[in-house]
């Protein structure tokens, strides 16, 4: 019925191979298709498009191609208002034509959708999703022609699209999407020129649907043409120029994508996407809640970024984010969040360890009992933080440790933890002992931490860390502006109940050192024990840690802290249990230090005063003995009368400290023998093989004694 409508000569021109023959012969095919619809014969018309679908631009042959579909757009224009109704037939030929291995065929179905979509305008919406499929594709074409046709035809379906009523976003959107990932340059162009179109066209909500491909357009953010990055920047600014003036937005889908891309490696992706974080929680942070520890997890990273602009952006979102105060429910998880800010205390970024602790003060401000409930998931991760080697994050963790010990629970536990982190790490201590120490006493109540340091250090089985430990709590008492207080207490021992708890609760931990406790009593203004700690001494405590420990008390001796001390000097009748203290110490010092003759000259400004023999008797017990004729007040006539209460046994007491030190001269005595035995089994090791055995004779001045040898 076809070959009967078009004639043979006509069908054979439409696949010469010269252009004018097949142009021709589609204008006769025009032509016939208009008498055809004059004559209301459809389905002669439907056989010609038939034909000319299945014998031309199916055909194998090249210019068989090339003529049927310059002859199908010439039947459209034939067709005019009836072309509607043939669409169907008309446009799947063209359509399969744009993936034709022959460049030239892909420029003519380009032409032939040009010219039937001229004709049908908004009809051909039906076919939009495979029209823009295809196009997505020539707009990559390797040849120039058809990517300019292509152009061409992208304009024309733009403009027809814009007028049309007919247009499915939600059949679009997923087509969209996934384009989206192309990494093409060409496509991204291409894309974002239709995104942008679409959501300047008033009857299209592409708002409503940028979640699903938000993360598409962060992604050309990164792309190696600045055209394509400036493009996507534009539409974003200009969505999120939207959002801010919409009611109603899907925060929740979007937060997720931008969390993800904060995290970026390029810098101008990080940038937008932390700009916008910081938008949406202004903008919903209510709407947010369920999104707050991944928020976090995204900006605490970029608190360090080592972009200016990140950075700041970043502060101002983490502050705003801070800010609002959520009721803790299914979606606001306060684990999640505690769970984000314990994971960045192991940051390489300064900034952003702050930041975490600061979030965990926070919390725990606000949501202390579940934070407390939850608390053993982060707890040895604090502990660490007092390790770190930035003092603003050592100070943020007393903090936050301060505040988890508020209870009498949790107390006990820290200082416990931390007695043991100091065990453990000695640089620690030496580094961070006393910040600690005196941050801790600020925060909580110095007196029972000092009470809680000194019942753990008096059981403590390593001595040496005993030792090491008590000496640094001993000078932090003595040096340290913030336990003034305590100082002050001590010094009312004999004369308060108070002052005289504090002294036995420190004592029974201070006896692992010597000077800890010399100087503690010297504090405490009893001058008489620290004259028979003195006078316990033996020749084997005295050795280099001793020597520089008196050393240091020496010159703590000249500080403020002991200024009273100095005063009673002025007064050596009544305070002569102070000097025979400190002459006991000078004593002990050798002559050529420093430290000697900064006491010998302190001692020699001391106003004369004869020594009775009297006075001093009973000393060696740690108590005076009664009814003697001294009174002073470092003596009286006992010192337990001096105290008013009765209830400290200083011979008792004295005892404890020689006991503690014999075990402690003990452990020295074990730790020489097991040096000395392990470097006696190295040298036996590197002797190879037997020495010679070589016989010297042996006079009688080579003996000194009975089984003595002079070598």
């Amino acid at each position: 019925m076809a070959d009967m409508a078009i004639p043979a000569a006509v069908l054979r021109n439409l696949s010469d191979k010269l252009y004018e023959k097949r142009k021709n012969a589609a204008l006769e095919v025009e032509s016939i298709v208009k008498q055809l619809v004059q004559a209301a014969d459809h389905d002669k018309i439907d056989a010609v498009i038939n034909l000319l679908s299945n014998e031309y631009t199916y055909s194998p042959q090249l210019n068989h191609r090339k003529g049927g579909l310059i002859a199908l757009a010439a039947v459209t224009v034939g067709l005019m208002s009836e072309a509607g109704r043939h669409l169907e037939q008309i446009v799947p030929p063209v359509l399969n034509s744009f993936a034709d291995q022959d460049s030239r065929v892909r420029y003519y179905a380009c032409e032939a959708l040009y010219n039937i979509a001229k004709v049908v305008r908004g009809e051909c919406i039906i076919f939009f999703n495979q029209i823009f499929d295809a196009l997505c594709k020539l707009s990559a074409d390797s040849d120039a022609n058809v990517q300019s046709a292509a152009h061409l035809l992208d304009r024309l379906v733009k403009d027809i699209l814009t007028e049309s009523d007919q247009f499915s976003i939600e059949e679009f959107i997923p087509l969209l999407r996934e384009r989206m990932n192309v990494l093409n340059p060409y496509v991204r162009q291409f894309l974002v020129g239709w995104i942008t179109v679409l959501d300047s066209a008033p009857d299209i909500d592409m708002l409503g649907f940028l979640p699903d491909f938000l993360d598409g357009l962060f992604n050309m953010l990164s792309d190696s043409s600045h055209e394509i990055r400036q493009q996507a920047d534009s539409v974003l600014s200009e969505f999120l120029q939207e959002i801010k003036n919409s009611p109603s937005v899907d925060y929740g889908r979007m937060a997720e994508i931008l969390v993800q891309r904060a995290a970026s490696a390029n810098v101008f992706t990080r940038l937008t996407a932390t700009t916008w974080i910081h938008e949406f929680v202004k903008l919903a942070g209510d709407q947010l809640v369920r999104h707050y520890a991944d928020i976090l997890g995204a900006i605490l990273p970029c608190i360090s970024d080592k972009e200016e602009k990140i950075r700041a952006v970043a502060r101002e979102t983490n502050e705003e984010l801070r800010g609002i105060q959520a009721i803790p429910s299914e979606e606001f998880n306060v684990g999640s969040i505690l769970s984000v800010a314990r994971s960045h205390l192991s940051s390489e970024w300064d900034a952003t360890r702050i930041e975490a602790l600061h979030w965990m003060l926070t919390l725990l401000l606000r949501y202390r009992e579940k934070v407390l409930s939850i608390l053993s998931d982060v707890f040895d991760t604090l502990l660490k933080a007092l390790s770190d080697p930035f003092e603003e994050v050592v100070l943020l963790a007393l903090e936050v440790h301060a505040c988890i010990a508020q209870d009498d629970i949790h107390f006990p536990k820290l200082i416990l933890h931390l007695i043991q982190n100091f065990r453990a790490d000695n640089s620690l201590l030496e580094k961070r002992g006393a910040l600690i120490i005196r941050k801790l006493c600020v925060h909580l109540d110095a007196e029972t931490v000092y009470r809680k340091l000194s019942a753990i250090l008096a059981e403590e089985p390593d001595l040496d860390f005993a030792s090491t430990m008590v000496q640094a709590l001993n000078l932090i008492l003595l040096t340290s502006s913030e336990l003034a207080g305590l100082r002050d207490l001590l010094k009312k021992s004999l004369f308060s109940q108070h002052g005289e708890d504090f002294f036995i609760a420190l004592y029974g931990s201070w006896c692992h050192s010597p000077m800890a406790i010399i100087s503690l009593c010297l504090l405490a203004q009893i001058y008489q024990h620290a004259s028979s700690v003195i006078q316990s001494i033996v020749e084997e405590d005295i050795n280099v840690t001793f020597l520089v420990q008196l050393d240091k008390l020496i010159y703590l001796l000249e500080t403020p802290t002991f200024a009273y001390l100095r005063l009673q000097l002025l007064e050596p009748g009544k305070y002569i249990w102070l000097l025979k203290a400190l002459y006991g110490l000078l004593m002990l010092l050798p002559e050529q230090t420093v430290a000697f003759k900064i006491l010998r000259t302190r001692l020699k400004t001391v106003p004369p005063y004869s020594f009775s023999g009297e006075i001093f008797k009973g000393s060696s017990s740690g108590n005076v003995t009664p009814g003697t004729t001294y009174s002073g007040d470092d003596g009286l006539s006992n010192e337990n009368q001096l105290n008013g209460h009765g209830d400290i046994n200083f011979t008792l007491w004295l005892r404890q400290f020689e006991k503690v030190q014999e075990l402690h001269r003990s452990h020295r005595k074990s730790s020489r023998l097991s040096k000395a035995s392990s470097s006696f089994s190295k040298d036996i090791q590197r002797i190879e093989g037997p020495r010679p055995v070589i016989a010297l004779p042996v006079s009688r001045s080579s003996y000194i004694g009975t089984g003595q040898l002079r070598i």
